[in-house]
């Protein structure tokens, strides 16, 4: 049978899925995201979908720097790798401002906290933020139960009709709004369970977020420190542990105060990070977007390049043989 791949047409066996395909061009295990008939495929699809005659797949995946150095969550490309919240910015004007400046692609939104439509009376979110530009991320901020939080997604889910993408966070205490690992382990099952694609919110122990991982969880997002402390990466090696034991994105989430922390997440390798009061409690947070947006960059260049070994002593930038006397 006739299908295209990309515009150009190609011969299969009948009945041939979409993992036939991809194993075909050499992308097995590969970051992509699969486009069916103009629809974006989840990637847990890929090896039952049953390809039919004149169907039409389009392949994006990540080619080097730039434009096509894109990464994947839940079936869907992004090449920005700065995600941001929508929280505690003094009005819509400066979250809109701000979001814009950052370049982020997906902006998470506090369910609990965040008027989307539940209240007529007040600011809509949506109408500076909306869903036809931006990613959405409902996340579960507040919840200290895997109960609450598992509610939340639900009603999400509802709000921005059958939306599945998730951040899941379960919070221990209001002091160190540090996560509830073990609640947030029954969550993501449940979540998972029910065909949520969830980012989940977790600690910088890699033994956890491989658990996650295994779970079923699309990203697992490590804290740099705690909540809105500012306070940078206190644990890089944890991190680095982490994101090389993993096979879903790794993003840096909470702690980040200011670029050189979002350029030092890049550099472990983190194919992003969310943040949102490093940004909102700035004195101008528009410029502070764009300074992260430009750490952010500058971080996934600097990975992708290659650092020097680090060595005890000197060396000459200039080569000693030669030398005039």
């Amino acid at each position: 049978m006739h299908i295209y791949v990309n515009g150009e047409q190609r011969d299969y066996a009948d009945n041939s899925t979409v993992n036939d395909v991809l194993g075909d061009l050499g992308l097995l295990g590969k970051r992509i995201a699969v486009e069916l008939n103009k629809e974006i495929l989840p990637y847990t699809q890929y090896p039952a979908q049953v390809l039919k005659p004149n169907d039409r797949l389009e392949v994006v995946h990540a080619i080097g720097g730039g434009q096509g150095d894109a990464f994947v969550i839940a079936g869907v490309a992004y090449h920005s790798r700065l995600l941001v919240g929508t929280g505690k910015y003094k009005d819509l004007q400066e979250t809109r401002l701000a979001t814009e400046a950052s370049g982020a692609q997906i902006v998470t939104v506090a369910i609990r906290r965040t008027n989307i439509g539940q209240n007529p009376n007040e600011p809509n979110l949506l109408d500076v933020l909306s869903p036809d530009r931006y990613t959405l991320l409902p996340n579960t901020a507040g919840c200290y139960s895997a109960e609450e939080a598992v509610r939340t997604c639900r009603l999400g889910r509802e709000l921005l009709d059958g939306h599945k993408l998730v951040k899941l966070e379960v919070l221990a205490d209001p002091t160190t709004l540090f996560p509830n690992v073990a609640e947030t382990y029954i969550a993501a099952e449940l979540l998972v369970k029910e065909g949520f694609d969830v980012m989940v919110y977790t600690n910088d122990d890699p033994v956890a977020a491989k658990r996650l991982e295994e779970i079923g969880c699309v990203a697992v997002m490590p804290l740099a420190a705690p909540i809105g402390s500012g306070l940078g990466i206190r644990n890089p090696y944890n991190i680095l542990t982490i994101v090389e034991n993993a096979n879903v994105p790794i993003l840096v989430d909470a702690g980040v105060g200011t670029a050189s922390d979002a350029a030092m997440a890049m550099e472990l390798g983190c194919d992003g990070v969310l943040m949102n009061t490093a940004i909102a409690a700035a004195q101008n947070p528009v410029l502070m977007a764009s300074a992260m947006r430009k750490g952010i960059e500058a971080g996934r260049e600097a990975f992708l390049a290659g650092r020097m070994p680090r060595k005890r002593f000197a060396s000459a930038s200039s080569p000693i043989d030669g030398l005039f006397f």
